[in-house]
């Protein structure tokens, strides 16, 4: 007789698990709707001029400055579509990060059921349904998962993750039977496999391993050996591996751009970074296991001796040991210690990136290992008393992701909690004090301000900051030499000509003001609030004509507005008869 295979479920039964599943990753972010741009938000988003139009070609040019952009075409397209949407308004980025997260759950849950019903011959009282459900929803309700969701701009690591996952269950539907032993449409599902590899190539960088990880898992639940992963499926693998020429193409259009914050020769040696991996490495596992403290922004600390990490590498040396032999001896075991550290080896080897050298948005789709693993486990150890155990478990996750979700709600308590976990890191307090700067409160900024200054001289976001906040006080003078000296520390965006015009206007001294405003409108043509203000600017220096038509410009990107006219009626009243 054939070995015996559980009926399949029912299919309300087969819907209900992906239909909780994304209700329950809506109900834990419902309450990060309302949290604002944070971060690297700013380069994602507020100062990115190629998003301003969503039938524009420049979408898929991001701007070559290092930002999270630099390089991910697909992520600026997807920003340009929330500011079609909703313009700088927040709810349309978070909503579409949540449903982003929420369509990666359900094709992890997807990937887990049929991977876990390839082992049902071999486990046949192992609840698949329960196991995949309970780690899919673990996974996606985990506190570590807040900022890859509530930060808009690390829908990098997301989006790369839905079409990481989207590749690997592309290609368990072509290969690995369904529950009631159907194979639908094997060639239509390696097809898509290959596209959302494509897709993840244009997304972020993360998703050079994709290819690899394809691979191992033929070997271990597919076909058994390489050999034999390889040699049906030839014409699908050169596929797979002709999408790592799009990402060639990418890193090497924006090489220059993407060298200011990750590569060699920026300050931090691959073995330094190495050793901070080890401590990093440990970290992310910690707090795999117990959230807390989570923390926004670890800076750009890194070990210089083996001293200071010697017990981490050993246990990621351990681990490592661990995930070869088990690959050999116990490949299922082994192919989730692969997973964990290929997907990490880009960002978490010997290529420093120094801008942020730990980072838990970094362990969005490791996290998936680790929670497999352990739902595994429970299931296969505890039988039918598993969902009593990791019920609470999920509930648990998805209570304190809503806390933490709070957090991002208050930009400073969330900076003031960063600084209490990482007092040594400058940018910490630069964020803290522009926050307090954005609630108009400059007097409370200036501290954590200056202490920015005294941790890192050069942090230029903390000289800006300072410069907002003395203008706020009315310390215009003193603001005017902070912004004049800016642009010749950094090449200057437009919002900070912008500021510093308001600075030179606020002082009295309309011809600096108008030079700013004018590098404003330059750098962006469609910046209304500046070229209004040059308008002033030019009617307070005596140039009533040139103010005119500078005012008629401002009309064109927004007709009718009343003060507007009321400026260039003024204005023409000003000519000399």
């Amino acid at each position: 007789m054939p070995p015996h295979r559980p009926p399949p479920p029912a299919r309300f039964s087969r819907w209900l698990a992906p239909l909780a599943l994304v209700a329950a990753v809506m109900l834990a972010y419902a309450n990060s709707l309302g949290a604002p741009f944070l971060f690297d938000d700013r380069g994602a988003v507020l100062t990115n001029p190629t998003i301003r139009s969503l039938a524009s070609l420049a979408v898929f040019n991001p701007p070559a400055d290092g930002s999270t952009t630099t390089g991910r075409p697909l992520v600026n397209v997807s920003y340009a579509l929330n500011h079609a949407i909703s313009a700088e308004n927040v709810w349309s980025y978070h909503t579409l990060n949540i449903a982003i997260h929420a369509c990666a759950a359900l094709a992890l849950l997807g990937l887990l059921r049929r991977t876990f019903s390839s082992l049902q011959l071999k486990l046949p009282a192992f609840d698949c349904a329960a196991a995949a459900l309970a780690a899919a929803a673990l996974w996606a309700l985990h506190p570590l998962q807040t900022e890859t969701v509530v930060c808009i701009a690390q829908r990098t690591e997301s989006l790369c993750g839905l079409f990481y996952l989207l590749t690997l269950y592309a290609f368990a539907r072509a290969t690995i039977p369904s529950e009631g032993g159907a194979r639908s449409s094997p060639r239509a599902w390696l097809v898509l496999s290959v596209v959302s590899c494509l897709l993840g190539m244009a997304t972020k960088e993360v998703t050079v391993t994709a290819p690899l990880l394809v691979l191992l898992y033929d070997r271990t639940f597919v076909a058994g050996t390489f050999a034999a992963a390889l040699r049906p499926r030839r014409g699908y693998y050169v596929a797979l591996a002709a999408t790592w020429l799009l990402l060639a193409f990418l890193v090497l259009q924006n090489s220059g751009a993407r060298g200011v914050s990750a590569g060699f020769g920026l300050g931090v040696t691959p073995w330094s970074y190495l050793l901070t991996q080890a401590d990093a490495l440990v970290l992310y596992l910690r707090l795999s296991l117990w959230p807390h403290p989570l923390v926004l922004d670890y800076g750009t600390a890194v070990a210089t001796s083996i001293a200071a990490v010697w017990w981490q590498g050993l246990v990621v040396l351990a681990l490592l040991a661990a995930t070869v032999w088990a690959l050999v001896r116990k490949p299922v075991l082994g192919f989730a210690g692969a997973w964990f550290f290929l997907i990490l080896a880009p960002s978490s080897s010997i290529v420093p990136l120094v801008t942020q050298t730990v980072a838990e948005h970094r362990m969005y789709l490791p996290l998936a290992a680790v929670v497999t693993v352990a739902c595994f486990g429970l299931v296969r150890w505890t039988g039918k008393r598993a969902p009593w155990l990791l019920a609470p478990l999920v509930l648990a996750a998805g209570l304190a992701a809503a806390v933490r979700n709070h957090d991002y709600r208050d930009p400073i308590a969330l900076w003031s909690d960063t600084i209490a976990h990482a007092p040594a890191h400058s940018r910490a307090f630069t964020h803290l004090g522009a926050a307090l700067v954005a609630a108009n409160r400059p007097a409370e900024a200036l501290p954590p301000l200056d202490r920015a200054v005294a941790l890192n001289p050069a942090d230029y976001s903390a000289q800006r900051n300072r410069a907002l906040a003395l203008l706020a006080l009315g310390r215009a003078p003193a603001a005017a030499v902070i912004f004049a000296a800016l642009p010749a520390r950094e090449p200057g965006e437009a919002a900070e000509y912008f500021d510093l015009g308001n600075a030179f206007a606020r002082d009295g001294k309309y011809p600096e003001a108008a030079a700013a405003y004018t590098r404003t409108v330059t750098l962006d043509p469609t910046h209304f609030a500046a070229r209004a203000n040059l308008g002033n600017a030019l009617l307070g220096a005596g140039r009533a004509a040139e103010a005119i038509t500078t005012y008629e410009a401002a009309l064109r990107l927004r007709p009718g507005d009343a003060r507007l006219l009321e400026n260039l009626a003024f204005a023409r009243e000003s000519l000399p008869n």
